[in-house]
């Protein structure tokens, strides 16, 4: 007595599944320089680590009984490891049908299915490796009747936001359900070039507006990344992508019911830099690269900078100090002065969110001189925005470190500060900050007189001199209400030994959680 005719017939199903849309489907895939689903799996996660589940789903052909072929389901998934910590990983096989959903009991995934309940029952991050076109009318023609959008709806999807880590990698041209999918996700790549994301494709675009667009000028990575940011991060090919993708899982950790994994690091956390005593130039008005001032701050080559093409008066980067991951914040004083824009503030917002989601202390280094002004500003929402990000600020639970570089003024400078929790600030002698900046701020308070002046010039000057003696952070060190201004070779040492005290605050709020057993 033996099973091996069933264990056979399971091999050659198997190999069916293996065989994806077969040799012609495949050839047409990498010669669009794309990889195959299976390909994208092996090449993400750790070697023989995925344990793929469904993979005998698909559509048997027999005859007389006999098993002919299986054109498998065009979803992939299952269980696997990543820098040997688990994920649920799946995603759309192009080669059949277009990735197109699969009409089934349970689907495998895509939005919502199997993959899905495996993240959010074992508590694992989840990613999505994203290759189709979504819902199709034709979909009718086999149902003989329409249905309500969102017969496969997302609300699992957006359960497993306040759970795991969601990562979202567009490898190829997502619309529809797939595209909707890619936002629903804390963090999301792309590949130049042969990713594309949009609500509808060029037909849908051309018939419904008269206006003809090819799918890379309609949503490749230079409008979903660069200028719309719907997507936060481009790669140049897929292990690039693949490369991003362990990078910034390596900051997470499995679920909200953990910290973040701490690392030992070989970066003394006394480490001094003396390029931060330079760095910042005496003249108030005149930019400075504040990515190299981040490099100097953190553990050596631990920044991850998210969304660092589309809102780029800010930067927002996951990085160590002493291998505790945080979040930083900083102003760009190249982009528009370091002001804030409608995208910067959007960036910052769920960059926020993002860090108070995981329990990622976060350390603002200011030099923002206000939310951008003007009428282009105003036409495009800013002030509401900002104010967006000052709120969300203040909703935040994780702690909070302000360190100001040099100009903090304003709402947008509010939104810097942990008003609910220690309120702790350190900052530079470069700095200043204020409700205004007295250049503009003194011409508005002081109106009636400098117009009454024998020489409205000459006293606006002398008004915006006395103003500038007062602007000095040693006075408002004196009177405590900075608590500290530091020698900026000082920034490291004295945020490590501050972020490194705070762990036994973050993990005596997961207490409650973890007994409760429900998401924060």
């Amino acid at each position: 007595m033996s099973w091996k005719p069933e264990a056979d017939d399971l091999a050659a199903r198997r190999a069916f599944a293996d065989a994806l849309g077969g040799p012609e489907a495949i050839d047409k895939h990498h010669a669009q320089g794309r990889l195959t689903v299976r390909e994208r799996i092996a090449g993400l996660t750790d070697a023989g680590s995925f344990q793929e589940v469904g993979k005998l789903t698909g559509k048997g052909a027999y005859v007389d009984g006999q098993l002919r072929k299986v054109v498998p389901a065009p979803y992939v998934m299952g269980l696997a490891k990543i820098d040997g910590r688990p994920v649920a990983i799946g995603g759309e096989d192009f080669t059949v049908r277009g990735g197109t959903s699969w009409g089934s009991d349970r689907r495998k995934g895509g939005q919502g299915g199997f993959v899905e309940d495996l993240a959010h029952e074992y508590r694992i991050p989840l990613v999505n490796l994203i290759d189709g076109a979504g819902g199709s009318v034709a979909s009718a023609t086999r149902r003989g009747y329409t249905v309500f959008p969102g017969v496969h709806g997302f609300e699992r999807s957006v359960q497993l936001m306040a759970e795991v880590p969601v990562v979202s990698a567009v490898m190829g041209t997502a619309a529809g359900g797939p595209a909707g999918r890619a936002i629903l996700a804390h963090w999301s790549v792309m590949v130049k070039g042969t990713s594309q994301v949009f609500a509808a494709g060029p037909p849908v675009v051309e018939r419904s507006l008269g206006q003809k667009i090819d799918k890379e000028a309609l949503g490749g990575a230079g409008i979903a990344v660069d200028t719309a940011g719907t997507i936060d991060n481009a790669a140049d090919d897929e292990p690039g992508a693949f490369a991003m993708i362990r990078r910034y899982l390596s900051y997470m950790p499995r679920n909200v019911w953990e910290l973040p994994p701490a690392v030992k690091s070989d970066d003394p956390p006394d480490r001094a830099d003396e390029g931060l005593l330079t760095i910042v130039p005496r003249e108030r008005r005149q930019p400075y690269n504040m990515r190299k001032l981040v490099a100097m701050i953190v553990d050596r080559d631990s920044a991850f900078e998210i969304q660092p093409t589309c809102g780029r008066a800010v930067i927002t980067s996951l990085a160590r100090l002493n291998g505790y991951v945080v979040g930083i914040i900083a102003n760009n004083p190249m982009v528009n002065g370091g002001a804030m824009d409608v995208k910067a503030a959007r960036k910052q917002a769920h960059f926020i969110q993002l860090c108070d989601t995981f329990h990622i202390p976060i350390v603002f280094l200011v030099d923002v001189p206000g939310f951008m002004v003007g009428l282009a500003a105003e036409q495009a929402a800013t002030l509401r925005e900002g104010m967006r990000a000052v709120y969300v600020a203040l909703q935040a639970t994780v702690p909070m470190l302000t360190c100001v570089i040099r100009k903090c003024y304003g709402m947008a400078g509010m939104g810097t500060t942990d008003k609910n929790g220690l309120d702790f600030k350190i900052a530079w002698p470069s700095a200043e900050w204020g409700s205004l900046p007295v250049e503009g701020g003194a011409a508005a308070a002081f109106k009636r007189e400098i117009e009454n002046a024998p020489d409205p010039a000459a006293r606006l000057k002398e008004i915006e001199a006395d103003l500038r003696k007062l602007a000095s952070p040693l006075l408002t060190a004196e009177a405590f209400a900075v608590e500290d201004i530091i020698d900026p070779r000082e920034t490291r040492a004295y945020l490590c030994r501050f972020v490194e005290a705070m762990q036994g605050r973050l993990a005596t709020t997961l207490g409650p959680k973890l007994r409760a057993g429900v998401p924060p």
